[in-house]
């Protein structure tokens, strides 16, 4: 598994590849680490990097309310949504190839913060993660087209296609080009191709996911993630605000 400290091969750390006794070039490594510390700085916000498995709160999903689709109840669907990122932390220390996770669910039902604890658990595992929302990842994409822009379309889809982890929150019903669509599937099939986890998070279900990213990424998205459902009856999001404006 490739991790956060680990030394390259190519300049055993220098950053730096000898030419010739009077001239070097920057490393590879050099710009795959300035690519994903600028995702990195740019997608987490402090809520997110203070998620944690400890922080995710079981109280929000019913035991008695039912999934229709598995016929489990919320609170069961939670359950084994948690347990199944926590065995994905664990597997992934010890096999670099191990399948992803799909978070499905409706907005609000704890999908991301879920998906924010197993990025910082892996942080912390000195395990190298890129937590990025979708819409903005692609934005970013388009932006390399301008002269000025600081780093190439080919960098910001090879750091996103070859990093050990990569998290794609919010793959959800935006507006996809043929463009777009081409771009995730790129990203997707790649990891799918090399074996590297992927951990997707999306309030569709997977026939109206099909509808808006196409035929060949759901699919490789259903061969690469083991699914898990989040339903709750109201926006957790909405509860905590209405609970502390009563607390003011």
């Amino acid at each position: 598994m490739k991790v956060i400290n680990e030394i390259c091969p190519l300049c055993n750390g220098r950053g730096l590849i000898i030419l010739n006794e009077n001239s070097a070039a920057p490393c590879k490594c050099v710009t795959n680490r300035s690519v994903l510390n600028r995702f990195k700085s740019s997608r987490m916000s402090k809520p997110m990097l203070d998620s944690s498995f400890n922080k995710f709160s079981s109280k929000f999903y019913s035991k008695n309310l039912k999934d229709p689709v598995n016929g489990k109840t919320y609170y069961e669907n939670a359950a084994e949504a948690v347990a199944g990122a926590q065995k994905f932390i664990r597997e992934v220390q010890k096999n670099p190839n191990t399948d992803g996770l799909l978070l499905s669910g409706p907005v609000g039902s704890g999908k991301t913060f879920l998906a924010c604890a197993i990025a910082n658990s892996l942080i912390e595992l000195k395990i190298e993660v890129l937590f990025t929302v979708v819409p903005d990842l692609l934005d970013q994409i388009r932006a390399t087209y301008d002269e000025d822009n600081e780093y190439s379309e080919q960098e910001l889809m090879n750091a996103a296609r070859e990093v050990p982890v990569l998290i794609l929150d919010d793959l959800g019903a935006h507006n996809y080009t043929e463009w777009t669509r081409n771009k995730l599937y790129s990203i997707i099939n790649y990891r799918l191709n090399n074996r590297l986890p992927t951990i997707i998070t999306t309030n569709l279900e997977l026939a109206e996911l099909e509808a808006y990213t196409g035929e060949r990424t759901t699919s490789r998205i259903v061969q690469m993630c083991r699914p898990y459902r989040l339903l709750v009856e109201t926006d957790i999001r909405l509860i905590k605000r209405y609970s502390s404006m009563k607390k003011d």
